[in-house]
């Protein structure tokens, strides 16, 4: 399985979800990952990373993968669904000081409710969704328009 692993490009970093999909590719050499690593402060052991990447590059590495796994950013969100890729949702927490408030909580659960997305909300988890996402089949039809205009008026109102 190709994971592309994204945390964006939020100031603070996201170490907690760089940490574990380490420990996971560390111990299963079926999973191969790449990771849009921002500004983690946390260096991978076990797979490849780059802090930023272009557009192109990112759009590239979406469709290299066979699942993406995502911080809670819309754009990333969206670009997945436009791929019709399998989506795992780990959202950054305020508690961790991941991001300023819990927005990307409400994002992941959302996504999660109309079948777009896994959303994961204990890193813990993450291994687990992976399995779940091997049978995931994301919702991507007819009402794509309708959640990408929901999605930029939630993170207007943000």
């Amino acid at each position: 399985m190709k994971v592309f692993l994204s945390v964006g490009t939020h100031p603070r970093p996201f170490d907690r979800l760089l940490r574990e999909m380490d420990r996971v590719a560390g111990s299963r050499k079926d999973i191969e990952v790449f990771a849009q690593a921002g500004n983690c402060k946390y260096r991978p052991k076990n797979f490849a990373f780059e802090k930023f990447l272009n557009n192109k590059g990112f759009l590239e590495k979406i469709g290299w993968a066979d699942v993406v796994v995502s911080h809670g950013g819309a754009g990333t969100l969206i670009n997945a669904l436009r791929k019709e890729k399998k989506l795992v949702v780990v959202p950054r927490l305020e508690r961790f000081n991941e991001h300023t408030n819990d927005h990307q909580l409400d994002l992941a659960r959302a996504f999660h409710r109309e079948g777009k997305a896994i959303s994961v909300e204990m890193v813990c988890d993450l291994e687990k969704a992976l399995e779940m996402a091997k049978n995931f089949k994301p919702k991507t039809g007819s009402n794509r328009s309708k959640l990408v205009r929901a999605v930029k008026k939630f993170i207007e109102q943000a």
